[in-house]
């Protein structure tokens, strides 16, 4: 019995030679669970997931709290790095540990089955089973960046992302987009007291066939062995010190926190912003998004061959540089209303985040494997995953709280004309609310820009 639990577990085990069809194979299994998690991730982290907390009854603060769960829970990574270096089993971690995350995602589709909605303890208790996922998906999370730093061969990094992230970018739009529209058709022939459970179909439509399906992808790819470090091995403590004592990688990792913290203070909240304070229906916020996606993916080849001929860092600089442009023109898409120019802004934000963001998710995504050491990938990638993680974590917390301090006050910037009997007054800028967050998040993007530039 015990030798067939072995052999029916085989598939955990570490290969000591990894042949160049095993690669092949597994690049073909990487990118397909990247369109499975993806594009259940297309939902949870758009308007969707923010409509159905609002349906919940959640508040500012609550949407920054559960923008912020994800990111916060990947602290979790630094003592699972212990796991990973006394195991060495990486696939074993990634699995055991995502497998019931994506598990998770079921009683959260559940909710408003079980309790009355709007209330207090249905959004507390999204909010704890959020907590309970991320955890399990920072164990997973870093079994997994070590894993693919030693499967994907590094001269075709970008590339092998930027494929990834096409492919799963469409899977995304698909099921967004499909979800988004269904939604907006229930929610015109449901009664007021089912009207939440079309996102209850939803998740569990997106759970099943997606939410599984990624572990099952995961479960095909190869895992190379983990190789020793050289000579006398270092403790725990250095292994997870490593990357602050190296002062190139420290360098990065300052970027990757205030980068993180400066754009999440108002990209959680975009979707707030058109559905409350616009007043869009859920397909069109959807919809935005994905002409977003559709601009994301026709740069990712582009940006893919732009890191691997000039370099991470050329590529984040001027990604970043645009995405602060985008976040600033946030507070021209209302005067203080929606108003005629709202609509064609809003495309234009759309279409340069969807180019920004390809950049700054290939750069960030392979800049911190390419600056690992060879062997120390665990503990270095774990450090940058960290502060990129806090940084976002902590980016939307402070944006929920500023976002109701901020939402009775007001700032107009007019322009007035005399002349009896004639008398014009303009708009100039018109800041209320979400509006001062936004123009907070850019001034303090500005900032992190002088980051890159000590980065080698």
């Amino acid at each position: 019995m015990k030798k067939d639990n072995m052999h029916l577990l085989g598939f955990l085990k570490p290969k000591p030679t990894i042949s160049e069809r095993d690669v092949m194979l597994g690049l073909r299994w990487f990118t397909l669970e990247g369109m499975a998690a993806l594009g259940l991730f297309s939902i949870t982290t758009s308007g969707f997931l923010a409509a159905f907390a609002l349906a919940l009854g959640a508040n500012n603060l609550q949407i920054g709290i559960l923008a912020a769960i994800p990111f916060i829970t990947q602290i979790l990574q630094l003592p699972s790095i212990w796991f990973v270096e006394k195991f060495r089993r990486r696939k074993a971690i990634a699995l055991i540990t995502w497998f019931p995350a994506q598990l998770l995602w079921f009683p959260i589709a559940l909710i408003p089955v079980f309790m009355g909605t709007p209330s207090e303890r249905a959004i507390s208790l999204l909010l704890i089973i959020m907590a309970t996922r991320g955890l399990l998906a920072a164990i997973s999370n870093c079994g997994w960046n070590g894993w693919i730093r030693d499967l994907i061969p590094q001269t075709i990094l970008g590339r092998i992302f930027s494929k990834r992230l096409a492919l799963s970018t469409i899977a995304g739009i698909i099921f967004s987009l499909g979800a988004a529209f269904f939604v907006d058709y229930w929610h015109g022939r449901a009664t007021d007291e089912s009207t939440i459970l079309g996102y209850t179909y939803v998740l569990l439509f997106g759970a099943l066939f997606l939410g599984m399906a990624s572990p099952m992808f995961m479960s095909f790819m190869p895992e190379p062995l983990m190789q020793p470090i050289p000579g006398i091995q270092p403790s725990l403590w250095e292994r997870v010190t490593a990357p602050f004592r190296d002062r190139n990688f420290r360098q990065l990792i300052q970027f990757l926190f205030s980068w993180g913290f400066a754009s999440n203070l108002a990209i959680p909240f975009f979707a707030v912003y058109m559905l409350k304070r616009i007043g869009l229906p859920l397909s069109w916020v959807i919809s935005l998004s994905i002409l977003s996606q559709l601009f994301n993916i026709f740069f990712l080849r582009i940006w893919g061959r732009f890191v691997d001929r000039f370099g991470n860092k050329a590529v984040l600089s001027l990604c970043s540089s645009l995405y602060l442009l985008v976040i600033l023109g946030w507070l021209f898409t209302t005067m203080p209303e929606r108003y005629f120019l709202t609509m064609p802004l809003l495309v234009i934000l759309h279409i340069f985040a969807g180019i920004a963001n390809a950049g700054v998710t290939l750069s960030v995504g392979t800049i911190g494997l390419k600056l690992s050491p060879q062997g120390e990938a665990t503990s270095y990638l774990a450090g940058a995953s960290l502060a990129t993680n806090l940084g976002a974590g902590l980016g939307p917390l402070c944006g929920g709280l500023l976002a109701d301090f901020l939402s009775t006050r007001q700032l107009d910037l007019t322009f007035t004309w005399t002349s009896p009997p004639t008398y014009v007054q303009l708009s100039a800028l018109s800041l209320t609310g979400l509006d001062f967050l936004f123009g907070i998040a850019f001034i303090s993007g500005l900032v992190t820009l002088g980051t890159l530039a000590t980065i080698r």
